[in-house]
């Protein structure tokens, strides 16, 4: 008993002795904190939350700009700012292509009765023809034919008045050699139509004159060459050509010469 006693309060007071070691070291921890609070002093939970609401608030942020906004600068009634740059005109805007009204097709015309072409005067030819080549071919087939000459300069304007003066192509008048042989062919080719009827006149003048009449007598003089003239003399016309024959077998001369136009 004795034993256990003594162990008991030797452990108490081992107990007791480390409880004293324990109270006079603890003062020394609040003189640590003391320090590390000088050092670190720490912010008032206020104040951090003031200023982490004021880095996340852009909000409250926007009205300081707005005033700085609305202030006009101090030289805008002025010149602008040399170290600015002028400031390019607004381009105008683009215009549209004006678009054209669409346009109907034209409608087709009433369709005219269909116009006949011009009829060509009944007696125009359809080709060109050598007169002094049908002469020629009249010298070769005739046998009874008299020789001629052809009548030009004073000679032609005496017998056939009034035909130089006519605008011609052509223009050939073959006489007799003899004056009372009854032979003569004038072939002519007018520039215009019209003087067809012009050529006509002169070459019947011609014809008058050789025949005569009761009160003068004809130019061929002797009255068979006045009866030849009479009885064998032909004008005859096609298109713009125009022939006077006097000379035994008219007929067959009127014949040839209309078949050049055939």
């Amino acid at each position: 008993m004795k034993q256990k006693t003594l162990a008991l309060l030797l452990a108490l007071a081992l107990s007791l002795s480390l409880t004293a070691c324990g109270k006079q070291e603890a003062p020394a921890a609040p003189e640590e904190t003391e320090k590390t609070e000088t050092t670190e002093p720490v912010q008032p939970e206020e104040s951090q939350e003031e200023e982490s609401s004021g880095e996340e608030s852009p909000e409250e942020e926007a009205p300081a700009e707005d005033e700085d906004a609305g202030k006009l600068p101090e030289n805008a009634g002025g010149q602008e700012s040399a170290n600015q740059p002028a400031q390019k005109p607004a381009e105008p805007p683009a215009q549209k292509p004006v678009e054209k009204p669409v346009q109907k097709p034209a409608e087709p015309p009433a369709e005219k009765p269909a116009e006949k072409p011009a009829e060509k005067p009944a007696e125009q030819p359809d080709t060109s023809v050598d007169l002094a080549a049908f002469y020629e071919s009249l010298l070769a087939d005739s046998t009874n034919m008299p020789a001629m000459t052809q009548a030009e300069g004073e000679t032609l304007d005496t017998f056939y008045t009034g035909l130089s003066g006519i605008k011609t192509r052509q223009c050939s008048v073959y006489m007799s050699m003899i004056s009372a042989a009854v032979g003569e062919i004038a072939l002519v080719e007018v520039e215009n139509v019209a003087d067809v009827q012009a050529v006509k006149d002169i070459f019947q003048a011609r014809i008058d004159y050789q025949v005569g009449d009761d009160a003068n007598p004809g130019g061929a003089w002797y009255p068979a060459s006045i009866e030849g003239w009479k009885n064998n003399s032909r004008i005859v016309s096609n298109g713009n050509y125009v022939m006077l024959v006097a000379l035994e077998g008219a007929d067959d001369v009127v014949a040839a010469f209309n078949a050049l136009f055939a």
